[in-house]
């Protein structure tokens, strides 16, 4: 077990929560020359999903930190100019081309493994990477098809053999058309100055605890340690090579550690009213949600429809640096639906309108419906409130 050193700097929880805004891109100007590619960088990851309501969650980051950016712009900025590549990190995300070298030790993990759920026929890789070579880039359905027909995982042999490779780093998945990936070998498709897996392990884990604590801000073992999905005794073995400095947060009960540079100033500047995707890297993690802004949000879009308590794909409301409130979302023609609202009291009403009025010009709706609110005495606020944000 690591042992830590005392803490030479002790946090207020109202500045570990801002200190985390700010490193999230929520507090202060927002940085619009740099616009999406900058969110990335700056985040280190963002997670994909199959899941589109107001849009993929994917989409739905960089705008809850810049605005209303263009959802065509948005996907070139991913996915133009060998910028990205998308790997197992948190989950399934796109990440900038330069942390490549950084997930080596994973790749090399793969490789080693022995045991998979899918059995892939003798012949059946080299195949694969072939066809990529002679034709590629090619999605799975272009290299033979994805499914063989069966339930969700009853992958092909090009598309378990694609995959595979994917792991391995071998094949690099480039952009998303009609969210299929697309495939392409790794030598063809990255920079050489970013194409080697020379780091060793425990450089590949210093660097992803470094950039995990710059993108937090501050968190506890267990928040940097999940925001590549490192496991814990890898996070003890090089967070005192990675840089960050051990702080003692009031009101939480683990130790923490700081990016140095997030505690240089005190956050200041403006604070984002916005709608989160629950896939949002500010509240992705449960328990930090909670420690950080006393918020229990759950995302209950697997949860069977009987037992949800807020909705299907229920986005919090971020306003004035807290969670105020959450909304149900969905579409119908030019109208955006609230299904289900839920506000933390009257101060949620006009941010709320806001958010929803922002959401609504954002994905082409014209008009806002609000079905069901959880506080019926604030339905007829809310209402105007709304009617006065579209106007």
């Amino acid at each position: 077990m690591t042992l830590v050193p005392p803490p030479a700097v002790e946090l207020s929880a109202d500045q570990a929560r801002r200190i985390a805004l700010r490193a999230q891109g929520f507090l202060g100007a927002p940085d619009r020359r740099a616009g999406v590619p900058g969110v990335l960088r700056h985040l280190g990851a963002v997670q994909l999903d199959t899941i589109s309501v107001l849009a993929r969650s994917h989409e739905l980051i960089p705008c809850a930190r810049l605005g209303a950016v263009g959802r065509p712009a948005i996907e070139q900025a991913y996915w133009s100019g060998g910028r990205t590549f998308e790997y197992w990190s948190h989950a399934a995300c796109i990440l900038p081309v330069e942390e490549w070298p950084h997930f080596a030790f994973r790749r090399r993990a793969y490789r080693s493994r022995s045991h998979w759920h899918h059995d892939l026929p003798d012949g059946a890789y080299e195949t694969v990477i072939k066809q990529l070579r002679t034709e590629g880039p090619l999605t799975a359905t272009e290299l033979g098809g994805a499914k063989n027909g069966g339930e969700w995982w009853d992958w092909s042999e090009s598309k378990v053999a694609v995959e595979r490779a994917l792991m391995y780093g071998e094949v690099v998945c480039t952009e998303r058309r009609g969210w299929k990936r697309v495939y392409d070998l790794a030598e063809r498709a990255l920079p050489d100055a970013v194409l080697h897996d020379d780091l060793d392990d425990a450089e590949c884990l210093r660097r992803l605890v470094a950039l995990a604590g710059q993108s937090l801000g501050v968190g506890t073992r267990a928040d940097i340690a999940d925001y590549h999905r490192l496991k814990g005794e890898q996070f003890d073995a090089v967070v005192a090579d990675s840089g960050l400095v051990p702080v003692t947060v009031r009101g939480w009960a683990k130790p923490a550690w700081a990016d140095p540079a997030a505690l240089a100033s005190e956050p200041r500047g403006r604070h984002r009213t916005t709608l989160l995707s629950p896939f949002d890297s500010l509240i992705w993690e449960r328990a930090r949600t909670e420690r950080l802004f006393g918020f229990t949000h759950r995302l209950e879009a697997y949860v069977p429809k009987a037992k949800r308590i807020h909705g299907y794909f229920a986005m919090p409301l971020l306003a004035g640096g807290r969670l105020l409130g959450r909304v149900d979302p969905a579409r119908e023609g030019s109208t955006l639906v609230a299904r289900q609202v839920s506000l933390e009291g009257r101060k949620a009403v006009m941010p709320m309108a806001e958010a929803l009025a922002e959401a609504a010009s954002w994905v082409g709706c014209s008009d806002v419906r609000l079905e069901r609110v959880d506080a019926p005495e604030l339905r007829g606020p809310l209402a105007q409130e709304v009617a006065r944000a579209l106007a």
